[in-house]
């Protein structure tokens, strides 16, 4: 005789609140120019990075993670003590045990809330948000916390041209929690293993078989590497998400692209057809790229600056190490 289990029922999720920090520390194209020599306005022009944002010694993961949460938490309405799941998206952090994600629960007040850390990279925050509304919508949790928080600076060489001008510090969260109807839409995501190494630390395991490294590992990238694979593989991606959601291109009020370089997120854009009057977020211009902060910073500014209103359809798609993507549509809080 065959066995049967019980499941629950199958619900809705939303997006509730939006959170973010960002650290204190504003650091110019100047700066940044003196340090590897290059000209502030070659910056500019190959990134649209303006300035980005550094955090000072004690503006640590968690204390970033923990501000950007609470900040989430009241956007939403809801009490920590409610939270059932902490995810925390981050490539950066350098305590690997206990998870962020636990460590920020505690602080927060939602000690009993399960939690974990997922790596993902640029792409983190988009698995993590999937991870949280596929929970709840099965009604294995009733409010989650979704936070991307990075330190990039902790694993960037500040002397590498090629990624020094690039990265940055910050964090930023949602709060997801039950809906009556889907208001966040399925997920696409995918990855390339032919691109596997094309950001990568500059030291593997399969590197060094006698022990850790003599010298501490840094991040690696080859952009241009990247740059080919975005335009080949993300715009499909991206593509998939708004038919997966039962919309059109013409049907979003907004674009919340991973921050990786103006330009990037302009062919993007391009490349999708949206409509003249969709806001295309472009956070990059002032906080660089935070990898898997990304995302929700730029979700954040957008909710500030007003320009898109309360359940706007809105594309999150987020890309990079990997090299891997993840996307879905969701309705703004």
């Amino acid at each position: 005789m065959s066995m049967r289990l019980q499941t629950l029922p199958r619900g809705h999720s939303r997006l509730l609140g939006v959170g973010a920090y960002r650290p204190r520390r504003e650091v110019t194209n100047r700066e940044i120019g003196e340090l590897v020599g290059t000209p502030e306005e070659w910056t500019e022009a190959r990134s649209g990075i303006r300035g980005r944002r550094f955090a000072e010694n004690d503006e640590t993961l968690l204390m970033m993670a923990t501000a950007a949460g609470r900040e989430a938490l009241e956007h939403a309405g809801v009490n920590a003590s409610l939270l059932d799941q902490v995810i925390v998206a981050t490539c950066s952090n350098q305590v690997h045990v206990p998870a962020l994600a636990n460590a920020v629960a505690a602080e927060l007040g939602a000690p009993s809330a399960s939690g974990f850390d997922l790596n993902a990279a640029c792409a983190g925050f988009c698995y993590a948000l999937s991870v949280a509304s596929d929970r709840i919508s099965l009604g294995q949790a009733g409010y989650a916390l979704v936070i991307g928080a990075e330190r990039m600076r902790d694993i960037v060489d500040p002397h590498d041209r090629g990624t020094s001008f690039l990265f940055a510090d910050g964090a930023a969260g949602v709060v997801v929690g039950p809906s009556d109807v889907p208001e966040i839409g399925p997920t696409v995501q995918g990855s390339s293993a032919d691109a596997v190494n094309a950001v990568r630390m500059s030291s593997l395991w399969a590197d060094y078989e006698s022990g850790p490294p003599a010298v501490e590992p840094k991040l690696m990238m080859n952009g241009k590497r990247v740059f080919r694979w975005a335009m080949t593989h993300v715009v499909p991606a991206a593509r998939r998400a708004i038919e997966a959601a039962g919309l059109t291109p013409g049907d979003l009020a907004a674009f919340v692209p991973h921050q990786a370089n103006r330009r990037m997120i302009d062919i993007i854009a391009d490349a999708l057809g949206l409509a003249p009057d969709v806001v295309v977020a472009e956070d990059v211009r002032y906080s660089g790229n935070t990898s898997a902060a990304s995302v929700p910073l730029a979700l954040r500014r957008l909710i500030d600056e007003g320009n898109v209103k309360s359940g706007a359809p809105t594309l999150l798609m987020g890309y990079g190490a990997g090299l891997t993507y993840c996307g879905q549509v969701v309705l703004l809080p």
